[in-house]
């Protein structure tokens, strides 16, 4: 009888690359002059966010005020583009070794992120992993987008909750082996695995036969 599934589970912004995609992400969707004109229009309430700490409600604003009306082909497709522009130059050297260190061993790896699965889930085929998990937009049944984020933002106890979930739904048992982070939105998720890494100030090494951070 086998035993429990090996899982590893990487954050994407900050972890898995060197810089956020979220606001590009924005500003390829809808451009710099709509982000400007929306960032004014809807200040005091981003402001309010903001000085709150509430980065969920932040990205509930933006995303209602950029994606609002798009269709969801439209948003596939520039989710294809960013997902190749992160792909092609955005990727830290020594997360992305630990990640082909992991799949060499035979290990189940999943992105969990609260970027958008318009981008993470196409740069997660590009990465062979075997799963993705993201912050979702919700479409009419036109396909047009409504501006609303998919059960919220996948930040913080959302991320855990909905790797746990998957898991549950997808093994028998399981054991969160590693997982890699860089900020306060991972730590509940870094909090569910045997071996946990921040990688913010650090440089992984890469292939190592113990895996030290």
């Amino acid at each position: 009888m086998s035993g429990p599934a090996v899982v590893v589970a990487f954050d994407l912004d900050g972890t898995l690359t060197v810089r956020d995609a979220v606001m590009p992400f924005f500003r390829k969707v809808g451009g710099t002059r709509k982000l400007l004109v929306e960032s004014l229009r809807n200040l005091p309430a981003l402001v309010s966010a903001f000085a709150k700490r509430d980065r969920d409600t932040a990205k509930e604003i933006a995303a209602g005020a950029i994606f609002r009306g798009v269709q969801q082909k439209v948003l596939e497709e520039h989710g294809q583009l960013m997902a190749r522009r992160i792909a092609g130059s955005w990727l830290r050297e020594d997360v992305l070794a630990r990640l082909r260190w992991h799949q060499e061993q035979g290990h189940y790896t999943v992105i969990v992120s609260a970027s958008f699965g318009a981008y993470v889930g196409p740069l997660g085929s590009r990465l062979g992993v075997n799963q993705v998990i993201a912050t979702e937009l919700l479409f009419d049944d036109v396909g047009i987008c409504t501006g609303e984020l998919a059960g919220g933002n996948c930040r913080g106890e959302e991320k855990a909750r909905r790797l746990k979930n998957h898991l549950d739904e997808s093994f028998a048992t399981w054991e969160l082996c590693w997982a890699y982070g860089d900020s306060s939105g991972d730590t509940a998720m870094l909090a569910m695995a045997e071996n946990s890494v921040n990688v913010a100030r650090l440089n992984l090494t890469p292939f190592a036969e113990n895996l030290v951070a």
